[in-house]
């Protein structure tokens, strides 16, 4: 046991074992047969041709061009980098509500809080698998702690247990967060924002537009319980308000249908705001295993980068040969 963790509580120190199993259980899964980061497109990409200089190596010479054109020309090709990754977990009140039991942990429910910390573990052991910096923001309406992005091997069990601290109180406020990761952050990289959104949606999208701005790309989990998403409630229930809001003693038959209106238009909002901003949205719901919702969103983002490359490539070339071949008769 590290130094650090004898000063968890035994209530952290639960939550500490249940999200390091669990994530390195998913890691296994998802990494199990793969050879190359499903969160980068290709390691080498082509960018352009150049004219052959005495000295260069003659491996990358374009034969097919030198055939047709009788001229010696290179390919040249794009090195992908090391990224720098910061994972973005709410910590709102709202996050430790949960109606799910732990498999295996039948008298503790299982809340948004822990399935998004789950979720930042698994990508935060896989971005640093693959030589990535990888570092830590856990808020509400302000910054609760920091961890800078870092490839060292003590990374991981420093944001396993920042996370095993668990939920706080308060409301979540994104703008005064966003903007000063967007300040910190002195190289472009990838955001992973986990949260259930329950925030001014201009506050959100204002800082989204910041990290854009600096070259950052932002990817949103949408972290939901199965109470929240389907209200299968039907007896007159007291529910309790979270982060500020009041008690409310209602019958929840007459309200079901307005409420799944209300929430299914919010949610549409959330997500074509967030399109706008070129930002992915993935739902994690936590009744759902996270294994298979997070290979489905990777396996999509693999093949849109495939995509996004051949018609890259495609492109340079055609215009390559349009500017070797000059106009056609």
């Amino acid at each position: 046991m590290s130094n650090s963790r004898k000063y968890l509580d035994a209530n952290a120190l639960a939550r500490l074992r249940l999200i390091e199993f669990e994530a390195r259980t998913v890691v296994q899964g998802i990494i199990s047969g793969r050879h190359r980061s499903p969160l980068r497109g290709f390691s080498v990409e082509f960018a352009e041709h150049r004219e052959y200089s005495a000295g260069d190596d003659l491996r990358r010479l374009d034969w097919k061009v030198l055939a047709r054109t009788e001229k010696l020309y290179l390919k040249q090709y794009e090195q992908e980098t090391n990224l720098s990754c910061l994972m973005l977990v709410d910590c709102s009140e709202s996050m430790d509500f949960g109606s799910v039991p732990w498999l295996g942990e039948k008298n503790r429910l299982r809340t948004k809080f822990d399935h998004a910390a789950i979720a930042a573990s698994v990508l935060s052991h896989m971005m640093q698998h693959d030589g990535d910096a990888v570092g830590l923001y856990t808020f509400n309406d302000k910054v609760l702690n920091r961890i800078a992005p870092s490839g060292r091997v003590s990374q991981l069990e420093a944001i396993f247990e920042t996370l095993a601290l668990g939920p706080t109180t308060g409301k979540t406020n994104f703008a005064p967060m966003l903007h000063e990761v967007s300040e910190r952050m002195n190289r472009r990289g990838v955001v992973f924002v986990f949260s259930d959104f329950l925030d001014e949606m201009e506050s959100l999208m204002e800082g989204i537009r910041h990290l854009n701005h600096l070259g950052h790309e932002v990817i949103a989990f949408h972290l939901m319980d199965p109470q929240e998403m389907d209200f299968p409630f039907q007896d007159p229930t007291l529910f309790r308000g979270l982060e500020g809001e009041p008690q409310l003693d209602a019958d929840p038959a007459s309200l079901r249908q307005s409420y799944l209106e209300n929430l299914n238009a919010w949610r549409t909002d959330l997500q074509n705001e967030l399109r706008k901003q070129d930002t992915d949205y993935v739902l994690l719901r936590t009744d759902e295993l996270l294994g298979e919702k997070l290979s489905e969103y990777l396996r999509g983002r693999k093949s849109r980068f495939r995509k996004a490359s051949f018609r890259k490539a495609s492109f340079r070339k055609a215009s390559f040969r349009k500017a070797i071949r000059g106009p056609q008769s």
